[in-house]
């Protein structure tokens, strides 16, 4: 019996996904591109960055370093490379060409895992164990809880253009 879901179906949800962050990383305008909502926050650009790098996180802890458990993995040290990347200056274009190849990337290397692989345990904290399949299942979700965040800003950078705040 076939599965009811499976590594088909994670490549084609994430690339429907990726196809609808492009799209709204299109809607914005080269110069909304350095908006962020707060000093602290990431602008546009940098939240666009950070959805394409997420690709080579995965392949960094699942292939190259081959996690068996988070405990004890250094994800501040991750965390400081996905800053550097989102640091780095793009235009608009490059941004979502990023995100074009970076998506792609991701799904081929998706669909050369062996299941045998995918079945893998991984401990998270507190003793439970997830598959690396339902880690990568959570990469697409991590991108559509950004893409959220882009439609706030959206929002957020039109309104701003189109009315500014008086001082």
């Amino acid at each position: 019996m076939k599965p009811l879901h499976g590594v088909r179906e994670l490549a084609d949800g994430f690339r429907a996904v990726r196809h609808a962050t492009i799209q709204v990383a299109e809607e914005f305008a080269e110069e909304q591109f350095a908006y962020r909502p707060t000093a602290g926050s990431r602008s546009v650009a940098e939240t666009l960055v950070h959805i394409a790098w997420l690709a080579s996180a995965d392949q960094f802890m699942h292939e190259e370093v081959r996690i068996e458990s988070v405990e004890g993995f250094d994800f501040p040290a991750l965390i400081a490379r996905s800053r550097a990347e989102e640091a780095r200056e793009r235009t608009k274009a490059e941004v979502v060409g990023l995100l074009r190849t970076e998506g792609e990337r991701w799904v081929q290397w998706v669909e050369s895992l062996a299941e045998s692989f995918l079945r893998e345990e991984v401990r998270m904290p507190g003793g439970r164990s997830v598959n690396r399949f339902a880690m990568l299942v959570g990469t697409k979700e991590h991108e559509m809880h950004h893409r959220g965040q882009l439609t706030v800003l959206k929002r957020l950078s039109t309104e701003l253009i189109a009315a500014p705040l008086s001082a």
